[in-house]
């Protein structure tokens, strides 16, 4: 009963009680045994409705009682895991950057005799000119389909990129050879020379060097979270992730590369960041032979490229 249907009530009662000349005491008393009637029915009213309550639920199986309290608990705790697991490594990469990011100089793990053409200077160094610019970096139009290497560099910026002779990268157009990490559990992938398609193959830069020649084959990788790193030939979408952990590579890491039959071994020499628009990870520099893998970082996110060199030796 609403709080002014029970003052009309009251109202009305008095003017009852006085009309049919009861006395105040009377009324009063009138009044008390009709709030006890009141009281007794909402309780015997709120108790019938908690037995009901009780037997709906001892209806219920238990499996189903508790599922109700957990699930939204389970649910809640991995929507923080997931939105964390994104978060977190980004925050980290900037917070704590790798070691490797301010690392100026790495040991070589190659003995110079068995260096094919290279100069002591690149074994032994990087310069500190191949860190990453201190400039905050580009953020770039995640609406583009980065699957598309043709996405990766502004068209504008190539033109002055110094490649290969012109004449012949169209006869290695579409020729295909094998990449092997076994650090990174990385098994028989494929690098299709030119095309932008990464989610099918890895893709080297039309115009850089075949393995084993002087230059440096340049393979581009997808990346994704950690997390979600999967190379296993048998995942059907193993090159959606299959370069996000090859900034975690060590000095002297091997990474294989099959080409007609003939297997080339490559140490990794070094590891640098560099911005989005910076094409010059694609240059060929003919005193040696080398490799690079390129990827973006930090992983997951367009905002940088990583890039790997390794440097060809001999067995």
């Amino acid at each position: 009963m609403s709080k002014s249907n029970f003052q009309t009530d009251l109202v009305t009662l008095y003017r009852k009680a006085i009309l049919s000349g009861l006395s105040l005491d009377e009324v009063r008393h009138k009044i008390e045994r009709h709030v006890a009637r009141l009281q007794t029915t909402n309780q015997l009213e709120s108790e019938r409705m908690h037995s009901r309550k009780k037997e709906q639920l001892a209806k219920i199986p238990s499996a189903i009682r508790w599922g109700a309290i957990f699930i939204p608990v389970v649910f809640i705790g991995v929507g923080f895991y997931l939105v964390g697991s994104a978060v977190m490594p980004i925050l980290g990469y900037y917070v704590a950057p790798p070691e490797h990011i301010n690392q100026a100089k790495l040991a070589s793990p190659i003995p110079e005799d068995e260096v094919l053409d290279v100069t002591p200077l690149v074994i032994t160094q990087t310069n500190v000119e191949d860190r990453a610019p201190a400039t905050p970096p580009l953020i770039i139009d995640e609406t583009l389909d980065y699957t598309n290497l043709a996405n990766w560099f502004d068209p504008g910026v190539m033109s002055g990129l110094v490649l290969e002779d012109k004449s012949q990268v169209g006869d290695r157009i579409g020729v295909e050879y094998r990449l092997d990490i076994p650090a990174l559990n990385i098994e028989n992938a494929v690098v299709r020379v030119g095309g932008s398609e990464l989610d099918k193959n890895l893709v080297a830069y039309s115009g850089t060097a075949l393995p084993g020649e002087y230059g440096a084959p340049v393979i581009f990788g997808h990346s994704i979270l950690r997390q979600f790193y999967n190379p296993s030939p048998k995942n059907p979408r193993r090159y959606f992730s299959i370069f996000s952990t090859i900034m975690t590579l060590k000095t002297g890491d091997k990474i294989l590369l099959t080409f007609d039959d003939v297997q080339y071994t490559y140490l990794v020499q070094s590891k640098k960041e560099v911005l989005s628009t910076d094409v010059q990870i694609l240059t060929q520099q003919y005193d040696a032979r080398r490799l690079k893998l390129v990827t973006c970082v930090p992983e997951g996110t367009y905002l940088r490229r990583g890039v790997v060199t390794a440097q060809l030796v001999t067995e």
